[in-house]
């Protein structure tokens, strides 16, 4: 006869452990081993096939048509999910503590009753008079969206049968349960249950389904990683709390590209869309300062010029501190040994910070000869021209190397009135076709210094 099963799981990374534990020995977090009770299941019979409700296609008579997407009205949002809302997909929203999470789809929430039709908000961390309340606050009415605060997923799929909503939101995922599990709500057993049901819900009733995931310390969603698997988009909102600007990128789309990202800016009113996101990050920049550069990223389709800004001073520690904010800080110590071994700066006894405006994050190489300029421009006190962008990685070797999509940088630079861009000497001035842009082609960072600061005073070891 099958017996109870008592263990303890970790809420985060899903390791489990026959005896309690304070710190889980596979992730190291604490205070993430929860108890689990799995009750012995009856005995299984051989039992006759369900009824069919699937039918085989050849593939060429599958229609791949994208006409039955719901269109959101938020054009940053509509650009993340590939074009539009799919009916019966499953979403998922994660994002740091107050970055905005449920205010973004509070506000979706209400543009979509009108197009998508009812809609339903689940909340299982504040009352209905609570978000009504951020509903004032953010000027917003609806008539078809309905709310109620519930954490079982027996009793949230009574009330969606009653209100048959096309759009459900759930925030958040973790704090829903089943009675069928032992456990307690925000387990990964748990988790894993409550998004396998909301995903069977919308793929048969075609509801299309928001979840609001919590992140870890390191940032990433907590609970099990099937739960990425479960879902067909994930989206991180990220920013800083102290910063106006919020970027929502997407990690994963089964129905669109992936790592494509929208602005948004955080005002009174709630998140608003930037258009042309560009502009607003470099609008105030201080022309002819040293130490800044501007360079070309690229975020999913989308070309993004940051002004990257570096200060390099004379240190008074034995050690010189080596401080990055918005790029990865080895980088930044590869970088300056580039500088320091190829090109002959004195920077051993200089401290230097590197900041990107606007609290935003580069995560690609091609920011690499923006970084360079950037901390070679203080270090000699001699400014970067203010028409001039960079597009470019670095080698060990000093050598600069190409990057994907760099017509479409270079097009991007010209758009917002950059006469010259520095690229690799990879390229040809025909292949990028920028009209009105004098693409200056180098081969080694030196090369791109020397085009960059020919008016500087060199300090060489």
């Amino acid at each position: 006869m099958a017996k109870t099963k008592v263990y303890y799981e970790c809420q985060n990374c899903g390791r489990r452990s026959p005896r309690a534990m304070g710190k889980c020995p596979n992730c190291g977090e604490f205070n993430t081993m929860i108890e689990v009770v799995e009750q012995p299941e009856a005995p299984m019979t051989a039992r006759a096939a369900g009824p069919v409700r699937s039918k085989p296609q050849r593939l060429r008579e599958v229609s791949a048509e994208a006409g039955d997407r719901y269109p959101v009205p938020v054009e940053e949002l509509s650009r993340v999910l590939g074009g539009g809302l799919v009916p019966g997909s499953v979403v998922l929203v994660g994002g740091d503590p107050g970055i905005g999470k449920s205010t973004l789809l509070l506000q979706v929430a209400v543009l979509m009753d009108q197009i998508a039709g009812p809609v339903l908000y689940v909340s299982g961390e504040e009352s209905e008079r609570q978000i009504k309340m951020r509903a004032e606050r953010l000027g917003l009415e609806s008539e078809n969206l309905y709310l109620v605060t519930e954490t079982e997923i027996g009793a949230i799929m009574t009330h969606i049968e009653t209100v048959k909503p096309r759009l459900l939101i759930i925030d958040s995922i973790q704090t829903t349960y089943t009675e069928g599990k032992a456990s307690a709500a925000g387990s990964v057993s748990q988790v894993r249950e409550c998004a396998s049901q909301l995903r069977e819900l919308a793929k048969e009733t075609g509801i299309a389904v928001f979840l609001v995931g919590h992140v870890t310390k390191e940032g990433v969603i907590a609970g099990p990683r099937v739960l990425e698997h479960i879902v067909d988009t994930v989206l991180y909102l990220e920013g800083d709390r102290f910063q106006a600007y919020r970027l929502l990128r997407s990690v994963k789309n089964r129905f669109g590209a992936t790592s494509e990202v929208g602005v948004f800016e955080m005002r009174d009113r709630g998140l608003v869309e930037i258009v042309n996101p560009s502009e607003v990050f470099i609008a105030e920049r201080v022309v002819n300062a040293p130490g800044s550069a501007i360079a070309v990223t690229l975020e999913g389709t989308r070309p993004l010029l940051v002004e990257v800004q570096a200060l390099a001073s004379q240190t008074v520690y034995p050690n010189p501190r080596r401080t990055a904010n918005g790029v990865d800080f080895n980088r930044l110590l590869l970088l300056t040994a580039v500088l320091i071994k190829r090109v002959g700066i004195r920077l051993y006894d200089k401290d230097i910070f590197v900041n990107v405006i606007s609290g935003l994050k580069i995560d690609e190489p091609a920011a690499d000869l923006a970084i360079a300029v950037s901390v070679a421009s203080s270090a000699w006190d001699v400014p970067v021209p203010a028409d001039m962008a960079f597009v470019g990685e670095i080698g060990l070797s000093g050598e600069l190397r190409a990057v994907s999509q760099t017509v479409t940088r270079v097009k991007e630079a010209a758009k917002l009135g950059f006469k010259r861009v520095v690229v690799p000497r990879t390229y040809r001035q025909d292949d990028l076709g920028a009209p009105g842009v004098e693409v200056i082609r180098v081969r080694t960072m030196a090369d791109a210094l020397a085009a960059a600061l020919p008016q500087r005073e060199r300090q060489t070891e």
